[in-house]
């Protein structure tokens, strides 16, 4: 039998094409990986990605179900495109500073995602964006004042898990300040404490204060804290939201197959650093053969380093999953003796599972608010 607590559930990984590959079915089936994550590659449309969400909850144990998640930000990093909702980006929302708006937002990507059976959805950036020049944040980011970010940090958190899905705060402990986009070489930055207290640190602040589900690491080295490693992969660096900011939720490396952390250290630095450094979950996002390795290596490691990652992947995963995957496939049926007369004479679609009823897309409602967000920029 499948349990919650095997190392592989702190992995949550991604793969090619639009339906769920067997090797990797064949993991999920054993309990062995904690989520998937979604991207545009894996959707075709509407029908297509309901039947591969399906599909993916379906091969996870009905008792360890399986937690998917997605890049739905808004903006340049929405994976959802049309006939869902295409959003604005949330610098949209910065400008317009109406905390009740951002938090509408939030609840309508929810639904959308709720509606699908996804239950983790990998925003709000809580980054502050201070260098126009850089060339990843931007307007992602909601502004480029750290109490503007933090006041609709907080507002999307809350209407977003308000609506049941949970969102993650990214990218600790900030990535708005870079020369350098970390998917293709490894930011470094002199801030020192008093600098990241004063900036990048309180919108995280307010997203750890407003009880957000997770958080998203940074690969970007803090070289007045730590001058070999980034944030990822840095004690001193992840103490700060651990100790200073008393944050004990789950915490996500982001891709482990970026360059900034692939192109100088080994798959076991990146795995075992990760979790010593106070990460609980790791993602690796299309590679099936760094997966597996990745899967071999946490597997392997004692279990003092993982136990604590553990209680915390699981206390989200049970908040999150299980409504998701009933979302998709009905409520678990109770267990019940074989061959109950009752049975013989029950109608078929008494037996059958009902199909969750589709709201969309499109949603009307949804697309009138991001139209007026549009227009009154």
């Amino acid at each position: 039998m499948a349990s919650w607590w095997q190392p592989g559930q702190l992995l949550f990984v991604g793969f090619e094409g639009t339906k769920v590959p067997p090797d990797l079915a064949r993991l999920l089936g054993q309990g062995r990986i904690g989520g998937v994550i979604l991207f545009g590659r894996n959707i075709e449309g509407p029908a297509q990605l309901r039947g591969l969400v399906r599909a993916l909850h379906e091969a996870a144990p009905p008792d360890v179900p399986l937690l998917v998640a997605i890049d739905q930000e808004g903006g340049r990093v929405q994976r959802l495109k049309a006939p869902w909702t295409v959003w604005p980006p949330m610098r949209a929302l910065g400008r317009r500073d109406e905390p009740t708006t951002t938090g509408a937002v939030a609840e309508a990507l929810a639904r959308e995602l709720s509606d699908l059976g996804i239950g983790l959805d990998f925003a709000p950036v809580v980054d502050v964006d201070t260098n126009p020049a850089n060339p990843v944040i931007g307007d992602r980011s909601f502004a480029s004042q750290a109490g503007r970010v933090a006041r609709h940090a907080a507002a999307f958190i809350t209407a977003m898990q308000a609506a049941g899905v949970a969102a993650c705060a990214k990218h600790f402990p900030g990535h708005g300040d870079t020369r350098s986009d970390s998917h293709f070489e490894l930011p470094r930055l002199p801030h020192d404490l008093d600098r990241l207290r004063e900036i990048e640190l309180v919108p995280f602040a307010a997203a750890a204060k407003a009880g957000v589900a997770s958080v998203m690491s940074a690969h970007v080295l803090f070289e007045a804290l730590d001058r070999k490693r980034p944030a990822t992969l840095s004690p001193p660096v992840m103490q700060l939201l651990r100790g200073e900011l008393a944050y004990d939720g789950v915490v996500f490396s982001d891709d482990l197959e970026m360059k900034a952390v692939a192109d100088h250290f080994t798959p076991e630095q990146r795995v075992r650093w990760s979790l010593e450094a106070g990460l609980d979950a790791l993602l690796v996002c299309s590679k099936a053969d760094l997966r597996d390795e990745s899967l071999r290596l946490l597997e392997h490691l004692p279990d003092t380093l993982v136990e604590t990652a553990l209680r915390r992947v699981v206390a989200l995963k049970q908040q999150y999953a299980p409504r998701h995957r009933d979302r998709v496939l009905g409520p678990p049926k109770p267990k019940a003796a074989p061959g109950l007369v009752a049975d013989l004479f029950a109608a078929p679609e008494a037996l059958r599972t009902p199909e969750p009823e589709v709201l969309g897309p499109p949603y009307e409602e949804h697309e009138a608010l991001a139209r007026r967000i549009k227009e009154e920029r």
